[in-house]
């Protein structure tokens, strides 16, 4: 590049031109992340500051972290950290990166969080399959009087998520748990959480490459027909959940009436369905004993802002 290019502006036209040449879905927005990380910046001054001259060594770190991208490795993933619902996350090969189809799932737990700590004054949590920690350490920001278990079969996805959980500073309030969905659980939990593989393991190799070569596959893979971690939850439900108590879980495209179904053979009520932002049932919500409260009681409960 000539010393003009190592300005800004002209670094980040050429950046997004190599990005839009590529086909990415995403081209100004990538390319200002990595420039912003690469000048060491605020994502919101790359444009103002166009005329900032940027050193040789920032100019090859964009080169660098640019043929990353255009290879098909996720912008985060080249970060190595994502921003969710109100925190920013570390990210390890072991986790999955977290997205805004999760927050809907976050968005419904607070509410039954707030519910359950208004009656019993606190709450106990289960996330199944925690990965970076973003669901758990989410809703233990929010409320201090809830706790934690952060559960997942990879020691190094929940060392991602303790590491999350200090630097949210909730890290006394979530206890990892090495395990295979609720097998060392233990209980009573008055809340069960999860984002489960649901991916059915046919449909893997037609997955993009971000998230087929970059995300866990054990985070994606929910076997022939998807449904396999739904099972595993539910068979696990009765020795753990309280009477009265809830589970929410996110789930894939067309998957309401199997989940659901699977749940009730556990007598567990489906009383919650949340589309997301395109409109597909995206978060199930289940409850046990005691009916969910009403409308009018849900009224008066106090959520944080």
């Amino acid at each position: 590049m000539t010393e003009a290019a190592d300005r800004l502006g002209p670094l980040l036209r050429h950046a997004v031109q190599r990005l839009r040449a590529a086909g990415s879905a995403t081209p100004e927005f990538d390319a200002r992340l990595l420039l912003a990380e690469c000048a060491g910046l605020p994502l919101g001054e790359v444009h103002s500051a166009s005329a900032t001259a940027v050193s040789s060594g920032a100019a090859a770190r964009l080169e660098s972290r640019l043929t990353r991208r255009l290879a098909g490795e996720p912008v985060h993933r080249i970060l190595g950290r994502r921003a969710f619902y109100e925190h920013e996350f570390e990210l390890s090969p072991e986790t999955l990166e977290p997205r805004p189809d999760t927050e809907i799932l976050v968005d419904e737990a607070r509410k039954a969080m707030a519910a359950i700590i208004k009656q019993r004054g606190e709450c106990l949590c289960a996330d199944i399959g925690t990965g970076s920690g973003a669901i758990a350490v989410s809703l233990l920001a929010l409320f201090p009087q809830s706790r934690a278990l952060a559960i997942d079969i990879s020691a190094g996805a929940l060392a991602t998520a303790y590491r999350n959980a200090e630097a949210a500073g909730v890290a006394s309030r979530m206890l990892p748990v090495l395990s295979n969905y609720l097998a060392a659980a233990g209980g009573p939990l008055d809340l069960v959480l999860s984002n489960p593989p649901y991916i059915r393991s046919g449909d893997i190799p037609s997955l993009t490459v971000e998230v087929r070569e970059h995300d866990p596959l054990a985070a994606l893979d929910g076997g022939e027909d998807g449904l396999d971690a739904y099972r595993a939850i539910a068979a696990g439900i009765d020795a753990v959940l309280r009477p009265g108590g809830r589970v929410i879980v996110e789930i894939g495209i067309g998957q309401e009436d199997e989940v659901a179904a699977i749940f009730a053979s556990q007598r567990l009520r489906l009383d919650v369905s949340t589309r997301d932002f395109s409109g597909v049932v995206r978060v199930l919500g289940f409850s046990r004993g005691e009916p969910p409260l009403s409308e009018q009681e849900e009224d008066g409960v106090s959520i944080p802002s």
